[in-house]
């Protein structure tokens, strides 16, 4: 096992599960109870990152006329949900929490059944061959979904529920763990994918630059379309344009069988790291997010 494969298949996920832990202690049921009560937030973010995202990502294959295997490899990203990262993101961005870890845990079950169905569509429509059978792994989904979300998350909660005072004091160290977190995640993209860097940007690097940041936009302008207020509209944002990149390389390379298809994953992957800390430099320093 190569130092990037360490770094990215077990020292990156067990510093994800405590962050997200970390993030537990930040959280109380009643955050998730009013989010089912008024799940208009979790239908906006649902509807972007399911239905939109795809179809964003089929029209700029499509207007770019990347090649078969290109577009392919677009369009599996495209489909993917959101990860782990994203409610890392979220949290030094200071957005809702709860919302973008409930959308990071239904968008991955959900799209077990909507991946599937889009490459489907698009390896016939794009013409890289119809007789590849797209079977996810369910199991493993969920498994990622509970040992690295659910179960630190829940943890988290019990440790501010009992250990009220020690969980407000580690709010602030968590979130800057989260940062460098962050930090360590991005070098091992780039480490694992530094062989694919070049060409992906040179290829598709323009593409899915637009694929980023129109998704990333149309998740603001849809919350503050439908009057969510800010900690809401940031979690829908993240969470409408920082994918699982890790799921979408396992479809290309293992399920797919194409390496090639993974080009544009990885120079996506590198554009979302750069959107995303963006993001945490800008909603992270401002104090006006808290109080919204």
């Amino acid at each position: 096992m190569t130092t990037a494969e360490i770094i990215s298949k077990v020292f990156l996920p067990i510093s994800l599960a405590i962050i997200m832990l970390g993030m537990g202690m930040t959280l109380v049921i009643a955050d998730f109870t009013r989010i089912i009560k008024s799940p208009k937030s979790i239908l906006i973010g649902l509807t972007n990152q399911l239905i939109f995202l795809p179809i964003i990502g089929f029209s700029l294959a499509v207007a770019f006329d990347l090649n078969p295997v290109m577009a392919v490899g677009l369009m599996v990203i495209a489909t993917c949900p959101g990860g782990p990262t994203s409610n890392l993101i979220t949290q030094v961005c200071k957005g809702n929490i709860a919302l973008s870890v409930t959308l990071t845990a239904i968008a991955s079950i959900v799209s077990v059944l909507t991946i599937p169905f889009v490459l489907s569509y698009a390896l016939d429509y794009f013409g890289t061959g119809t007789n590849v059978t797209i079977d996810l792994p369910i199991l493993d989904t969920i498994l990622q979904i509970m040992v690295i979300t659910v179960i630190p998350i829940s943890i988290g909660m019990l440790i501010r529920k009992y250990k009220t005072s020690f969980a407000n004091r580690m709010e602030k160290p968590m979130r800057i763990a989260s940062t460098v977190i962050f930090l360590l995640v991005f070098i091992a993209v780039v480490a694992a994918n530094f062989n694919l860097i070049g060409n992906a940007m040179k290829e598709v690097g323009l593409v899915t630059l637009l694929l980023n940041i129109l998704t990333m936009g149309l998740g603001f302008l849809t919350a503050k379309l439908f009057k969510l207020n800010l900690k809401n509209s940031i979690s829908i944002t993240i969470e409408s344009g920082i994918q699982n990149g890790t799921l979408a390389i396992v479809i290309a390379t293992s399920i797919l069988n194409n390496i090639e298809m993974s080009i544009p994953i990885a120079a996506y992957s590198i554009w979302m790291f750069v959107t995303g800390g963006f993001l945490m430099w800008f909603f992270g320093k401002r104090k006006d997010v808290i109080s919204s």
